[in-house]
């Protein structure tokens, strides 16, 4: 397809057709029709829903972010902001919080209250959701919790937290109306009024004029799906969209030096993963882990795989966060790898490594770990899946797999993924009752210090035994028009993320 892809032939990518052109109107600013902010992300197909508790995919994330609200809101260095809690406090314990809510109204004019938070939780920690945040909510003790007041509400917890703030913010933590079920037309508190959606097609947004936080800066809003990445940056260089999601190295760098639109880039805000199942053959056996990482070139992977745009990875999550620790950097060692591969008897070990367009950046990461992997003596060949079940498919099948994950607090990412109660998330096989310890004593200690060095310990331990090796943190890369303002680089999952409240058309 080309990239400079024609407004007809970027509508029929999209599966928008006349009906699109309809929708769109007629103006002459940058993916607008008049006050209108068009913006591409790749989409899910004919079963997405706008359900904001059940959200696979980063353009779910984006349209719940436009509709509704969240308690806190976390900020690029990954801390608690506050959204609609205006504010909170915990006991001595650390197993009560009291939150007083904002002044904040619902769409249809409803005011926001304690009930509503409480339905919210409890919805989410219902396993009929299937929610993304439940587990982070698995400690919640809703008959115990209460509303105080229509405007404050106190969590009681089964178990301290010190850093239960996190979880508010987290996706899928959205709120919503209280005894609200279905959400074809979903009512929420967020900058934007639900217009119109079409699953697997576009969705569109009205400014809401009663925001608590003051009216967003454009008229409407309307997210258009369009899953091919050169599609996106061609309706964006056409001037047809204002705003292209997730670009890979390659496509950001078509944008430089194009005075008609501008890459924005946050630093370290993706992991690349490598993971190795630590329960199946052949990397039951930890030397063929351990040649496995150290037979890879990180730094040529990032040089040629991010083009440059990332920084070395070091088998640990969350690269410039806090609680990551410093610990030497993992080097090439070509000659112990290929004595490891010999030790374990698989020399000329035939390897399938998985992979998929669910992330741009697999295929050319294959390639380069397949011909460093030869050099010690593993014969990697490359087998690609299917994008829509890939995640689910190398959970339940892989061996050896490419895996990524953007930004989130690291007590997040651990509470989330990596305890024995998270099997959603199992990519290598590995559980350790020990993670889960160490986990629980970190959030249940108002100590920072000791905190700081239970969740050292968790990464180091995951580092040396869970078969999940970080390679690269690439940057996150979007598009937007020139003279669109408003957006900023931004880590996915952040509040600033995929927030279009203020962005404003040139």
């Amino acid at each position: 397809m080309s990239a400079a892809l024609s407004r007809r032939g970027f509508l029929a990518a999209a599966g928008l057709g006349a009906a699109g052109l309809a929708l769109a109107g007629c103006g002459t600013g940058p993916g607008s029709g008049g006050d209108r902010l068009r913006v591409a992300f790749a989409a899910g197909g004919s079963r997405e829903s706008l359900d904001p508790h059940v959200l696979p995919l980063y353009v779910d994330q984006a349209r719940a972010k436009a509709c509704f609200d969240t308690l806190t809101g976390w900020s690029q260095d990954m801390t608690p902001q506050p959204r609609l809690a205006e504010s909170w406090e915990s006991d001595a314990a650390g197993r009560r919080w009291r939150i007083r809510l904002r002044p904040a109204p619902f769409h249809d004019g409803r005011t926001l209250t304690a009930d509503d938070v409480l339905y919210s939780f409890r919805r989410i920690t219902d396993p009929a959701t299937t929610a993304i945040a439940a587990a982070l909510f698995r400690d919640l003790d809703l008959t115990a919790s209460r509303a105080v007041s229509p405007t404050e509400l106190e969590l009681v917890l089964n178990r301290p937290n010190f850093l239960f703030p996190l979880a508010w913010g987290a996706p899928g933590t959205e709120i919503v109306q209280q005894n609200a079920t279905g959400f074809d037309a979903p009512v929420g508190t967020g900058p934007f009024r639900f217009t119109s959606f079409t699953p697997g097609g576009p969705a569109l947004y009205t400014a809401f004029d009663g925001h608590w936080d003051g009216r967003p800066a454009t008229g409407e809003l309307e997210f258009l799906p369009v899953d091919d990445e050169e599609a996106r940056i061609g309706a964006l260089l056409s001037g047809q969209v204002a705003y292209a999601h997730d670009l890979t190295p390659a496509g950001a760098a078509r944008l430089d030096g194009d005075d008609r639109v501008a890459a924005l880039s946050a630093p370290a805000s993706a992991h690349q993963f490598l993971v190795l199942r630590v329960d199946r053959p052949p990397f039951d056996d930890a030397r063929l882990r351990e040649a496995v990482r150290l037979g890879i070139d990180r730094d040529e992977l990032v040089r040629v795989a991010l083009l440059g745009r990332g920084r070395v990875g070091n088998d640990m999550f969350g690269q410039g966060l806090r609680y990551y620790p410093d610990e030497p950097q993992v080097v090439r060692d070509v000659e112990r790898a290929r004595a490891l591969v010999t030790e374990a008897g698989a020399q000329g070990l035939a390897v399938e490594l998985q992979t998929s367009g669910a992330d741009p950046n697999f295929d050319a990461a294959t390639a380069v770990v397949a011909r460093q992997l030869a050099e010690v003596g593993l014969r990697v060949t490359a087998r690609a899946l299917p994008s829509e079940n890939y995640f689910s498919t190398i959970r339940k099948q892989g061996v050896f797999s490419q895996n990524s994950t953007g930004s989130l607090p690291i007590p997040d990412y651990i509470g989330r993924r990596m305890l024995t109660s998270t099997p959603t998330y199992d990519f290598t096989g590995y559980r350790d009752p020990e993670i889960d310890r160490l986990y629980y004593a970190a959030t249940g200690t108002a100590d920072e210090a000791a905190r700081t060095e239970s969740f050292h310990r968790v990464l180091q331990r995951l580092r040396a035994h869970s078969g999940g090796l970080v390679w690269g943190v690439r940057d996150w890369n979007v598009g937007v028009a020139a003279g669109v303002s408003g957006i900023a680089p931004a880590r996915p999952n952040t509040f600033a993320w995929a927030n279009f409240a203020r962005a404003r058309l040139g």
